[in-house]
């Protein structure tokens, strides 16, 4: 699960179509994007050619906290230190007028506080849940780019890690064929959607409703088709499944086991500042057990093996606006059914999420970037059910369970003291950990370190 900068980030002009681009929102990764940029040209590689490379390291700890009982998958109360450790090089070769191939060979390494269990808005956007004592090559991304241009004017696209810089026609239709990760072209959000520069916690950079497909380390072969115009883009994206929940391998029973998603997104401008809305729904297929089967089991609850080929369906929005020139706002809110396991993502049935960036010009560090959100996480009655009479799912189960919301709190400080290269602290205080009203709360400290050249 790591973000990178969407490829159809699109901004509302401010004018009718031209060839420069929109100007930067506060405390978004632009400035990533302008250095992206900057590495598609030459570079002993040939104009054809696009290069970048990014490594991330968090250091997270946190003191022991109360806690009444605990469980398989709980999030442990003694004190704590872990860290995680990514180093990305994302490729890119233009293959002909409209066509472009990218690669991603990436390497991961640590783990996170409590090998990734007990808290359901995870505060670590890169702990992958399963972690890796030593350095693990993964293939994160390969797929083919391809834009058809239907006129509406030109406009200039930045440079980031899957897509090329260049003019393109304002109305194209793009289509991406696969392996990559969902939230590469769904979900986006200016100020909240890649924990390596902005926030960390699981429910803040995606809507923790969505269970997107995805393997084990947060990737799936799929297709995305994009229809964009000056004012809204349309997207459609199918993916694999994998086998079983949290799986490494793909289940190739394509007509049962998928997600789709159709994504519609509009931009305006609002006295001169721009904003954008995303809504969404989804329907994920795959073999999946059933909270109420498992209801009807003898204690303790196994949700694997209620197991069976079945249907899950969600709702979700997100919202960013500028507000300033140095503050930008963010809301996200997403639903889903809740009948079946949480199989990909993490355990959250409904989730409401906002916060703010704020960029460091009124302190005279322009470059820098505050921000400050909270979110809130619930489960449905049967997945309540479930974890209360001792089920383990996905990354939860304390052995039993006194239903309260899940609340965090998260506040993040990046210092940006030359292009490329940022770090900071970052802190989150999580109320009710993985719904459970007897333990907590914990406060997880953090500094991350985050380079691009």
């Amino acid at each position: 699960m790591r973000g990178i900068t969407p490829a159809m980030k699109a901004q509302a002009p401010r004018e009718p179509p031209q060839t420069e681009a929109a100007p930067p929102q506060p405390g978004t990764d632009e400035t990533a994007q302008i250095e992206a940029g900057g590495l598609q040209g030459d570079m002993g590689w040939g104009p054809g050619w696009s290069v970048l490379t990014q490594a991330t390291f968090i250091e997270q700890f946190h003191y022991a906290f109360p806690s009444a009982y605990e469980g398989q998958n709980s999030f442990g109360s003694e004190a704590e230190a872990e860290h995680t450790f990514s180093f990305s090089l994302f490729l890119g070769r233009r293959l002909w007028e409209g066509g472009e191939l990218f690669f991603d060979p990436e390497f991961f390494q640590g783990y996170g506080l409590s090998r990734t269990l007990g808290i359901a808005g995870f505060p670590n956007g890169e702990a992958v849940k399963a972690g890796f004592a030593n350095l693990h090559y993964n293939t994160s991304r390969l797929f083919i780019r391809e834009a058809f241009g239907f006129g509406g004017g030109k406009e200039t696209l930045e440079a980031d890690p899957r897509q090329f810089a260049g003019e393109e026609d304002v109305d194209r239709l793009v289509l991406s064929v696969g392996k990559f990760s969902a939230n590469d072209f769904f979900d986006d959000n200016d100020y909240s959607h890649d924990p390596r520069t902005q926030f960390m916690n699981w429910a803040l950079w995606e809507s923790a409703a969505w269970d997107y497909p995805a393997d084990i380390v947060g990737f799936s072969d799929g297709a995305v088709a994009e229809w964009n115009t000056r004012s809204s883009t349309w997207h459609y994206g199918i993916f694999m499944e994998p086998t079983e929940s949290n799986g490494a391998r793909e289940d190739y029973h394509l007509g049962k086991a998928h997600g789709q998603i159709l994504q519609f997104d509009r931009r305006y401008i609002v006295g001169g500042r721009s904003g954008t809305t995303r809504w969404f729904a989804y329907w994920n297929q795959a073999h999946m057990g059933s909270y109420a089967v498992a209801a009807q089991q003898q204690d303790p609850e196994d949700i694997i093996l209620t197991r069976s080929y079945r249907s899950k369906v969600g709702l979700g929005s997100s919202w960013n606006q500028e507000l300033t020139e140095s503050i930008g706002a963010f809301l996200r809110a997403s639903w889903d059914d809740g009948r079946t396991e949480s199989f990909t993502f993490t355990e959250v049935d409904r989730s409401v999420a906002g916060g703010l960036s704020i960029a460091g010009k009124s302190w005279r560090r322009p470059a820098d970037t505050a921000g400050i959100a909270a979110v809130v996480n619930g489960l449905s009655a049967n997945q309540r059910h479930y974890l209360e009479e001792g089920g383990t799912g996905l990354i939860l189960g304390d052995g039993a369970l006194s239903y309260s919301p899940e609340e965090i709190l998260e506040a993040y400080y990046e210092f940006r003291p030359w292009h490329g290269l940022e770090f900071g602290p970052d802190f989150q205080y999580v109320r009710n950990p993985g719904y459970n009203s007897v333990r907590g709360p914990v406060s997880v400290y953090a500094v991350r370190a985050h380079v691009e050249f």
